[in-house]
């Protein structure tokens, strides 16, 4: 009796150890050495790998189903658009949107807020009027808005986060009461340093009780939390592809319908037309008003079998139980390490998602990046395109590790060993 509880354990331990090496085996990037070391890929909040059947899609589509969608009426077109347009569904269903007409293909998450940041704010917003964004914002989420404030004669407000690295909504709520020309709130529904996952549903009711716009950049959200824009509320959720097992190059722009129809085409060109003359142009409807010229129509179709590989993961109990596994022996270890600290650690542990971002005393990030990649490990090092979030932790930047679930336990037990090996090489 005393050793069954330990043989059960060990038995869902084991299969989950069987489920993650499956899920491995359709990533032909991970198979490979760096510097003659089995490589250990924790960048993941950068880029993913691509999933086997994304390979094979976007192969087939380049050497075969290689037309332009939408014009012509030849079979290759045909079958190009129906792939182009099976992406946008697929899309759809995982964001739980309403309808196709609100999901707009960019170039990714930045081309998607710079698109909001154009044809919202010279739609919707006047002269006098702020844009609040968080601290802890990718540069693609607070550049847009400073050339819009810059361009139409608006201010720039930042919401800061706490010193676990949480939004606080009583603040939140305090700065909207407190001033009513804030007009748009754009925040990350997980920040790409901290790792954290923001109360985006609360958030948007509060900022929608005073009459602000809400904008959510999911990039690091579709992959480690369910997003519903229906249950969420916002009026507009961007991501990119190569977040999430895509290829580059392909992102996504879910707008509330009612606000896309109202705002005026962000880009010029074919596609988005409707009729041409050289006295008036008159505009396609959605989503095709919001996509000028041929787009990355490859890349759009791969994002169904990438959006399909991610439903299965995250609906998956024994991988997310492997990934609070990750979180949990890594908070453990890494802070039994002298003079490192984590950025973002909330109190409730399970709003924490694998990716962790350090700084150590004494010792250089870059220093840290440099050495673990000639041990096979990636890593990322610097300011993690957000500047001013990371400058209040470190004038250096900070080194950040990212794990998708892909990674192994094995591979987190051995970068743990290697960064102290490391560390205590640096200091």
């Amino acid at each position: 009796m005393l050793f069954r509880p330990k043989t059960k354990v060990c038995l869902v331990l084991l299969q989950v150890m069987e489920i993650i090496e499956q899920i491995r085996e359709e990533f032909p990037a991970l198979h490979q050495q760096v510097w003659g070391k089995p490589l250990i890929y924790l960048d993941n909040a950068a880029t993913t790998q691509k999933h086997r059947m994304v390979l094979e899609l976007q192969e087939r589509m380049s050497a075969r189903t290689n037309a332009n969608i939408h014009r012509a009426l030849h079979k290759l077109s045909a079958d190009a658009t129906d792939l182009y347009e099976a992406g946008r569904e697929a899309v759809r269903s995982f964001l739980n949107a309403e309808s196709r007409e609100e999901i707009i293909f960019t170039s990714g998450a930045t081309a998607a807020l710079n698109l909001i940041a154009s044809s919202l704010v010279r739609s919707h917003l006047s002269k006098g009027d702020k844009v609040l964004v968080g601290e802890a914002e990718h540069h693609s989420n607070i550049v847009p808005w400073q050339l819009a404030c810059d361009q139409y004669g608006l201010s720039l407000e930042v919401l800061p986060v706490e010193e676990s690295g949480e939004i606080s909504l009583e603040r939140l709520s305090g700065l909207l009461k407190a001033d009513n020309r804030i007009r748009l709130l754009s925040v990350n529904h997980i920040s790409n340093v901290l790792g954290i996952i923001n109360p985006v549903a609360e958030i948007a009711r509060i900022a929608h009780s005073k009459g602000v716009f809400v904008v959510i950049d999911g990039a690091q959200g579709v992959v480690h939390d369910r997003v519903s824009v229906r249950e969420m509320d916002c009026d507009f959720y961007v991501f990119s592809g190569h977040k999430i097992y895509a290829p580059a190059g392909i992102g996504v722009l879910y707008g509330r319908r009612t606000l896309l129809e109202s705002m005026p085409p962000y880009m010029g060109g074919g596609d988005m037309v409707d009729r041409v003359s050289f006295g008036r142009t008159t505009y396609a409807p959605l989503p095709l008003k919001f996509e000028a010229g041929t787009p990355n129509f490859v890349a759009a179709a791969c994002l169904k079998p990438a959006l399909e590989f991610a439903t299965s993961v995250r609906d998956d109990v024994q991988v997310r139980e492997h990934e609070k596994r990750i979180v949990s022996t890594m908070v453990q270890e890494l802070q039994q390490i002298e003079g490192l600290k984590i950025h973002g650690l909330p109190r409730d542990l399970s709003l924490k998602v694998p990716i962790f971002s350090l700084s150590i005393e004494g010792v250089h990030p870059s220093d840290l990046a440099q050495m673990l990649d000639k041990m096979g490990i990636a890593v990322r090092s610097g300011f993690m395109c957000a500047e001013p979030l990371v400058s209040r932790f470190s004038e250096h930047g900070l080194l950040r590790v990212s794990f998708a679930p892909y990674n192994t336990f094995n591979e987190c037990e051995i970068f743990i060993n290697k960064l102290k090996l490391v560390t205590n090489m640096l200091k």
